[in-house]
């Protein structure tokens, strides 16, 4: 049995609650509208650098955005 990692984010939440597009929230950390749509579906985790402009533009830390969820693969 080998355990994978997923991060899970609350970016998009947090993103809506206070009305931002994508493209306000890319301008206020430094990165492309592309790489916040890439990071809400999951496709992609943030550096931690970039992590930690998300918690600091939000109010908040990075464990109210980012949570760790493993999932079981089995090899075969």
């Amino acid at each position: 049995m080998l355990m994978s990692e997923e991060v899970r984010t609350r970016i998009r939440d947090y993103r809506l609650e206070r009305g931002l597009t994508q493209d306000d929230l890319a301008q206020a950390v430094g990165v492309s509208r592309q790489s916040i749509n890439a990071i809400e579906r999951g496709r992609y985790t943030p550096s931690l650098p970039l992590a930690l402009r998300f918690a600091q533009f939000f109010r908040c830390s990075t464990d109210e955005l980012f949570q760790l969820k493993e999932n079981e693969r089995h090899v075969e």
